[in-house]
């Protein structure tokens, strides 16, 4: 199973000759993968013989780098880590893994390592709390429809959600109720993406401006007699204290902040009664803005008013039974410290972690504030160490790079977060050079660190076994061994974990925790000369993955047609994106896919200036959730 950030998570056959990985193709085992795979599964046997793989172990010898024994890298990884520990105190070591593997056994059982210790640990919400949190105010857990579920429903509304890149299985669910019921597609998004393109209706507000846009709905439904009363009746709860809101919001308000007609939001509105039942598939990316809570919040109402339970998806995690909190340690260990991942730049910066080790991600393109993190990782009082499949950015910075094994070299169990269908991930050759999985560079530094407690020298099988006792609804994890394909529990979309145990349009929990019971619009900062930057996924990347097959993200950014004419600017232009955190330089891509005042760049590419985009962006969390701002970065353009 392909275990990267990713939410089709497909199953994969390999074809090995020799010894050798020669093919992947999509595995007809899979109800969702259903035989096809993108580009990025497609090119895995490619990508496990890079010339990029890191095949050894590395240690910093001055401005290069000098290959050395497993035994004396890790002698030298765990004797840092003590003395670090004995000067500094164990709150000065940070562990940073994040997704770029998320089986289990790559992804959260190593994790019981540095919490035995008590090491800094992130909170994780770099990609999606937010989104998690605002709907959790209104329905307690934020899990909803299924993939399999949205072929029932007449309309499907893909809102901050490019779907067709992004999850191509789910796209393919969409364009089978569209084949077979005659199902309308929209597409609700600032600029043309490949959905948009390809869906009935495309609605495009301004960046931010979603909760607008939602009371513009909720207006609507409720002067033409649309929300569904006996339903929300016995459903829901606070429905008055929303219509009181939506009643400020007239056409003229709700057009001023969304920068839309008011007809087009009537058009939409009839859309969305024309064919029920409407699904709404709410985009990770809605939620990585300054008002990504806010805008998922909002967003996951709306089927609630047209009488459905929760119908919407984002992403199914709170609502699966498997104990992952047991794998990870930190049901059993409560005495790491916590930090939020957005902000990990500047606390770097700031000398606040004397040792770093770092699995599953490459921090120094992908997280927000480029800057600090590579002075952070940089200064020479800290001592990093990367454990990775490729050399990256972070290797780059490294004291010790160690080479780690790919999905294909290892024994994995990867959940989706968003589809229920899961299978045991074999092993199919032997890791090339010395490559490790990331359980046995755990158990060697425990063994060095003099750690023998229990729950690290645990069996991984064994770890999993008690992880996903009562997860299945098909069987247990003996079935998972013997090689059936399993589903994974989840809970009834009936079921509302609120205060109330209804949905709680007027959320107890949001003043509980001093936040908006209903949804808000923040304040929108649209200063003249200002543009908003966007940046999601293309077909070939995955993050920053895929770039040794692929060749680097292409440098481009989209500006409407209008902007460049009032800068001057023509197609193919170098432009400078700026701000006061630095200067990405990019080439001019003139199109009408993106509205005035709006930007898009692929993800996360590096100019040609060698900056990274992230450069750009900030660490400063959301108040809901701390998930990142990137889809709020503002820029000013310059001819560079």
């Amino acid at each position: 199973m392909c275990p990267r950030d990713c939410p089709d998570t497909c199953f994969i056959d390999a074809t090995i000759v020799d010894g050798k990985v020669v093919r992947t193709v999509g595995s007809k085992e899979s109800p969702i993968t259903k035989g096809f795979l993108c580009p990025r599964g497609a090119a895995d046997a490619k990508r496990m013989y890079s010339q990029d793989r890191v095949m050894y172990p590395h240690v910093r010898d001055g401005d290069r780098f000098r290959r050395v024994p497993w035994s004396e890298a890790l002698e030298q990884v765990a004797a840092k880590l003590r003395n670090v520990i004995e000067t500094y105190g164990r709150r000065s070591v940070l562990y940073y893994g994040y997704a770029g593997n998320q089986g289990c056994l790559s992804m959260l059982y190593p994790q019981r390592l540095w919490r035995a210790i008590g090491a800094t640990v992130t909170d994780g919400a770099l990609c999606c709390n937010s989104g998690h949190v605002g709907i959790g105010l209104h329905y307690g857990l934020s899990y909803g429809l299924g993939f399999e579920d949205i072929v029932n429903f007449k309309t499907i509304v893909f809102w901050g959600n490019n779907a067709k890149v992004s999850s191509p299985h789910l796209w393919s669910f969409a364009l089978k109720a569209k084949r077979e019921k005659g199902a309308t597609l929209i597409s609700i998004d600032p600029r043309m993406s490949e959905t948009s393109e390809d869906s009935d209706f495309w609605i495009s507000p301004y960046p931010g401006s979603d909760v607008a846009l939602f009371y513009g709905i909720v207006s609507h439904l409720i002067e033409h007699g649309k929300t569904a009363q006996q339903f929300l009746e016995k459903r829901a709860v606070g429905y008055d204290k929303l219509v009181e809101e939506a009643e400020k919001w007239t056409p003229s308000r709700v057009e001023k902040v969304t920068h839309l007609e008011w007809q087009r939001i009537e058009d939409l509105c009839e859309l969305l009664l024309e064919k029920p039942p409407t699904a709404f598939m709410i985009g990770l990316g809605l939620n990585k803005s300054s008002h990504g809570a806010e805008a998922c919040r909002a967003v996951s109402l709306i089927p609630a008013l047209l009488g459905q339970e929760r119908g919407f998806h984002f992403s199914d995690s709170r609502g699966r039974f498997a104990n992952w909190a047991y794998l990870d340690g930190s049901a059993t260990v409560h005495d790491s410290r916590i930090v939020k991942q957005v902000a990990v730049g500047p606390s770097l910066c700031a000398g606040e972690f004397k040792f770093v080790f770092v699995n599953g991600s490459n921090p120094a393109l992908t997280l927000p504030n480029q800057n600090a993190v590579a002075a952070g990782l940089s200064r020479e009082d800290v001592f990093v160490i990367v454990h990775d499949t490729h050399w990256t950015e972070t290797t780059n910075l490294a004291d010790v790079v160690l080479p780690a094994a790919t999905y294909m070299e290892k024994l994995d169990l990867c959940p989706s977060d968003h589809h229920v269908y899961v299978r045991l991930s074999h092993q199919t050759v032997e890791p090339l050079g010395e490559s490790r999985q990331e359980v046995w560079v755990m158990q060697q530094l425990a063994q060095r660190l003099g750690r023998l407690e229990p729950e690290l020298c645990e069996e991984p099988l064994h770890a999993l076994r008690k992880a996903t006792e009562g997860a299945f609804e098909n069987g247990s994890f003996n079935e998972l061994i013997r090689g059936s394909v399993m589903r994974l529990r989840q809970r009834p979309t009936s079921e509302y974990q609120t205060a109330s145990k209804k949905i709680e349009l007027y959320s107890s929990k949001a003043i509980e925790i001093g936040a908006n019971p209903l949804p808000t619009q923040l304040p929108l900062d649209d200063e003249k000369d200002w543009f908003t930057l966007l940046n999601s996924a293309m077909p070939k990347w995955t993050h920053s993955q895929f770039r040794d097959v692929y060749g680097h993200i292409p440098q481009i950014v989209w500006i409407n047609f209008s902007d460049a004419e009032r800068l001057r600017v023509k197609h193919g232009d170098d432009l400078a994106l700026l701000n006061e955190s630095g200067t990405v330089t990019v080439e001019a891509f003139l199109t009408e896919k993106v509205i005035e005042g709006v930007l898009w760049c692929p993800r996360p590419l590096t100019g040609k200036n060698g900056v990274p985009l992230n450069v750009l962006s900030s660490s400063d969390p959301q108040m809901l959730g701390a998930t990142s701002r990137f889809n709020s970065t503002k820029v000013r353009v310059r001819k560079a």
